[in-house]
């Protein structure tokens, strides 16, 4: 995996980005809110999530993983209007799962490990889901650099994004709350590409259409 050419994110909290915080039209901005650079909004809504989230960067950078952003932190790269999110889901290459393990510990983070996935915990309300099902095992061959929130990362790509938010949706243990937020995210993408319409199964068409 080629390295980042751009390592300014590296820990840098006083990095700033032009994307700026942007309400509803006709809705007024909240002094606190004022001159807020996306990151800084990010991480006020998570207590801190945006140190969290560059640190998990940081680790899997230096250690030349191969890996990639899914879930919610991807659809915010594709779709037109990005929405906070405090689950952050990525894989890594299925026989890098142990070295990232090893490599987040090693900055601080607590590992929970299940089944089909390994959660970590750092400082703040973000949560990060390692997800190890074999279904991830070629995102990371298809991943595309991304500035998210203000935070270089990578996510995966526009159809492999797309594929895993079906795949969530359809998931039956899925608590309703989420699927219904996996359509929305779904409905997200094919807004910002309609090119991606035809590509729908039956079944996520129908749901769309109601």
């Amino acid at each position: 995996m080629k390295p980042f050419t751009d390592l300014s994110w590296r820990l840098d909290a006083t990095t700033s980005t032009s994307e700026k915080v942007d309400l509803a039209p006709g809705v007024p901005v909240p002094a606190k809110l004022v001159g807020m650079t996306g990151r800084q909004f990010y991480d006020w809504q998570t207590a801190g999530g945006a140190d969290d989230v560059m640190r998990m960067v940081d680790a899997l950078e230096r250690a030349e993983l191969r890996w990639c952003s899914i879930g919610g932190i991807a659809v915010n790269y594709w779709a037109a209007e990005p929405m906070v999110t405090r689950d952050v889901d990525f894989v890594v290459a299925i026989d890098e799962i142990d070295r990232a393990v090893t490599a987040l510990e090693a900055v601080g983070f607590t590992a929970d490990r299940h089944e089909w996935s390994v959660n970590f915990r750092g400082r703040s309300q973000v949560s990060l889901q390692l997800s190890t099902e074999d279904f991830y095992r070629d995102f990371t061959s298809r991943a595309v650099p991304a500035d998210v929130h203000g935070i270089l990362l990578r996510v995966a790509s526009l159809e492999d994004t797309l594929a895993g938010k079906i795949k969530a949706w359809r998931t039956p243990e899925r608590r309703p709350s989420k699927a219904i937020k996996d359509l929305g995210d779904i409905a997200r993408l094919i807004e910002a590409h309609p090119e991606l319409t035809a590509t729908l199964p039956p079944d996520v068409s129908h749901a769309l259409s109601r």
